[in-house]
């Protein structure tokens, strides 16, 4: 570039000058310049003449000449070239035609075009920079300035945009200009490149540079480039166009798996390709013409493809696929509602399966035998073994908790851990569980089985597990107070009968209840630990009590107690009456030495417990009785001798054998004479006569007749011939064990919960029209609903009733003159 000093730009003479003599010197220069041979120029004088123009007023007339020419050379030189380069693949490629036969002929000859005009284009920028030098006084001194024209290079850069760019292929033809065909060329190299062939890139870019250095007018504003005015949106059209395309043909041909790397890979490319060959001004919008035509247009129907789709991903663990189908829904929809949509019908559907599959054993009858049978290494017999409806309900529990895992790991692994698609996994869980009616039921069993015997042999962490996992499923109940009634019950059995693996881990439990559903549900729970506690207190001081006393029988029975608050424990668990839930149980007839402790407990009972009553259970007891069986003569050598073994047997089991303490050898009784003599229930008699002379291993009475089922007219013996190689023996009852309800139960249970609720309800709405004093109905109902929406869905007909009853008992009354149905408070 020609650089003058001040001194040397100002040095020229005062007098007239022959504009048409120096113009002759500047064109014939300009020409040097334009045909490369500017070598021998002298640029300082070029600029003299330049100055002593402008000084003289002839800058228009020069400005006009130098645009005149550059004109001229374009339209006469440049434009030629430029046409000459245009083949008929390329003509065909304008008019919308495939071109050239091949791929590569197209490419060859386009590459050809974009090179002529990238040349075209770098040239002129070089001449006209020569050019502005030698007129810098007019562009940056006085002319362009003062006459607030476009500099020479900006109006030379129009000239180039009008009579190159903008001029016809073919003079009087179409409308087709080589601007037309420069963007149709790069964007059949471009189409070439997404089909997979190899493009020159860098000579693209530069065309590009080349519209981004050309404005629409000669104000060069930077909104008015031919790049974004003209390029770039017939760029996006076609974009949009082959992208739709592809999709549609995706759709067709390929699996969801496929269609969504396709469609991240093209993401990929297209923002790769703004920015190595287009401008990285338009990689956002070609990612939106992307995300319309690949994602938005045709996600629902990738998502619910056939034998691909989300499903398919869902339940193969497609963790990669899933994942890339969430970032392109999440990059069309914040929300994700196809997948959502997708998700929670997939969890649905297999929590109903789970559902389906549980209900056929949990309907059906368990046998007679199954919890009486079997033996231990120690020399025991086996505790009742799990029926079959209640390994049902312990598989449902796992079931769930198998499918809670396997979408917890989908969520976080393929999902990002998306709170949006927790909800909607959290909705579908609460609504099959809910769904099924035996869901609390069998949670407490899940929980009963594991608090019993599951926990053995796990570590710390291991156990806490287990305790989150239950404590995240009764987070999807709905019925929590139902759930109380049954983990109520279980735990009664477990705490009354021994069987429970750690009383620290029982503890831990209701804690973790507490923290989730608050200090009501778990009140009487904690309530039935501290009678324990207590009645382990009694049962020491009761014993150092008969100690104080000096009693020297050696046989006295030696009494372990469990004093029950009969307002904190279930006494449907308790004592169950029989069939009839009114009937009440009748009274144990205990032989004369057990019904002498039980009075004399009573007795020291009452001297610290003034005005309390004990109501004896003895279907909830146990007890270890000495039996000794005879030596039988003539038999083999196992019978040759006297027997000892150590029974743990049920408390009315106990009261039925010592009846044959005092019953000579060869003697009977039969069944309606024990009912007589011990007024155990019937049921129950049968179950634990069941236990004592069907059961092959603890066959310890014999039945006459022999068959599997009691009759009243069995007769039972003493069974002097029994043996056992084990030293203790514990005779089960098939009712020993938490098992799943049968229909009547279940029935009672929700009636017996149906009857706490209305209390539950009353008592919501009273302590309500108590704040309130006056409320319509409607509004009532709905804060009785959002009150006990935490443990239960109350129902509204039964909300209604109880209002009802509220009114006959004066505690509420209608407003005759309200508007809409009115209650006010009564004092």
């Amino acid at each position: 570039m020609l650089t003058l000093s001040a001194k040397q730009a100002l040095t020229g003479s005062a007098g007239d000058v022959d504009f048409e003599d120096m113009w002759t010197t500047l064109s014939s220069s300009f020409h040097e310049i334009h045909t490369k041979n500017a070598s021998k120029l002298s640029f300082e004088e070029l600029y003299r003449t330049a100055y002593k123009l402008v000084l003289k007023k002839k800058g228009d007339v020069l400005y006009d000449r130098v645009k005149e020419f550059e004109k001229e050379w374009l339209s006469t030189n440049v434009r030629t070239r430029i046409r000459n380069l245009l083949s008929a693949s390329l003509l065909a490629i304008s008019a919308g035609g495939m071109g050239g036969t091949t791929v590569n002929e197209k490419r060859a000859g386009g590459e050809r075009f974009l090179k002529g005009l990238k040349q075209a284009w770098e040239d002129h920028n070089l001449c006209m920079n020569m050019t502005t030098d030698v007129l810098m006084y007019m562009k940056d001194r006085v002319y362009c300035s003062d006459q607030h024209r476009p500099s020479i290079f900006a109006a030379s850069m129009g000239l180039f945009r009008d009579h190159i760019l903008g001029s016809k292929i073919v003079e009087g033809s179409d409308n087709t200009t080589i601007s037309t065909m420069l963007t149709s060329v790069i964007l059949d190299q471009i189409r070439m490149e997404r089909d997979g062939d190899i493009i020159d890139k860098n000579l693209i870019r530069s065309c590009v540079y080349m519209l981004e250095g050309l404005y629409v007018s000669d104000d060069e504003n930077e909104s008015t480039k031919l790049y974004t005015n003209y390029f770039e949106p017939e760029f996006l059209d076609a974009s949009r166009m082959f992208y739709r395309a592809e999709g549609d043909s995706l759709l067709t041909e390929a699996d969801a798996g496929t269609y969504c790397k396709s469609t991240k890979k093209r993401i990929n490319e297209e923002q790769d390709r703004c920015r190595s060959t287009l401008s990285p001004l338009t990689a956002p919008k070609i990612k939106l013409v992307l995300e319309q035509e690949l994602i938005k247009n045709n996600i629902r129907e990738v998502v619910c493809m056939e034998g691909s789709g989300a499903i398919f991903m869902l339940d193969n663990e497609k963790f990669e696929e899933l994942q890339m189908l969430y970032d392109l829904e999440s990059r069309v929809d914040s929300s994700k509602d196809q997948l959502k949509k997708s998700t929670r019908k997939r969890v649905v559907e297999l929590g109903r399966e789970i559902n389906n599959a549980a209900s056929v054993p949990s309907q059906a009858q368990a046998p007679a035998s199954a919890d009486v049978n079997g033996e231990s290494a120690k020399g025991e017999v086996k505790a009742p073994s799990v029926n079959l409806q209640t390994a049902a309900a312990i598989k449902w529990v796992d079931d769930v908790l198998q499918l809670k895992d396997k979408y917890d790991a989908i969520w976080s692994r393929a999902f990002d851990s998306d709170q949006g698609l927790q909800t909607a996994l959290t909705k579908s869980f609460s609504d099959f569980i809910n769904a099924f009616q035996r869901s609390s039921e069998f949670i407490s069993l899940f929980l009963d089985e594991n608090l019993k015997k599951g926990l053995k042999g796990k570590t710390e962490n291991e156990v806490d597990a287990v305790l989150e996992k239950a404590i995240t499923l009764l987070r999807y109940i709905q019925d929590k107070d139902m759930f109380e009634r049954y983990y109520k019950k279980h735990l009664c059995r477990r705490l009354l009968m021994g069987k429970s693996l750690s009383t620290e881990v029982e503890k831990q439990m209701i804690s973790r209840m507490k923290m989730e559903v608050g200090t009501h549900f778990t009140q009487k729970l904690e309530g039935m630990f501290k009678d324990m506690t207590v009645s382990e207190d009694l049962s020491t001081n009761f014993k150092s009590h008969v100690a104080r006393l000096g009693d020297p029988d050696p046989r006295r029975v030696e009494l372990g107690i469990n004093v029950l608050t009969s307002t904190v424990w279930p006494l449907e668990a308790i004592a169950p009456a029989s069939n009839n839930t009114d009937e009440v149980r009748p009274k144990c007839v205990f032989p004369p030495a057990i019904e002498r402790i039980k009075q004399g407990f009573e007795k020291f009972y009452a001297e610290g417990h003034n005005g309390r009553v004990l109501n004896w259970q003895a279907n909830m007891g146990t007890a270890d009785i000495r039996a000794v069986f005879p030596k039988v003569q003539g038999r083999e050598a196992a019978l040759n001798k006297e027997r000892k073994h150590e029974l743990n047997v049920s408390t009315y089991a106990m009261v039925i054998l010592l009846h044959f303490n005092d019953l000579p050898p060869g003697e009977s009784y039969t069944f309606e004479e024990l009912r007589a003599r011990t007024n155990i229930p019937q049921n129950e008699l049968s179950r634990n006569l069941q236990s004592l002379a069907v059961a092959p291993k603890t066959r310890v009475l014999i039945k006459e007749p022999m068959s599997k089922d009691v009759k009243p007219t069995d007769r039972f013996f003493f069974n002097e011939n029994f043996h056992s190689k084990f030293l203790k023996i514990k005779v089960g009852v098939v009712t020993s064990a938490n098992k799943v309800e049968g229909d009547k139960e279940r029935t009672e249970t929700e009636k017996r919960n149906n009857d706490t609720r209305a209390g539950v309800i009353e008592a919501a709405v009273v302590r309500i029209m108590k704040q309130r004093k006056k409320l319509s109905h409607q509004l009532l109902i709905n804060e009785v609903i959002t009150q006990l929406a935490s443990r239960f869905q109350p129902d509204i007909h039964m909300v209604k009733k109880r209002i009802e009853s509220l009114i006959e008992r004066e505690y509420l009354q209608r407003l005759e003159n309200s508007s809409v149905p009115t209650y006010e408070y009564l004092a």
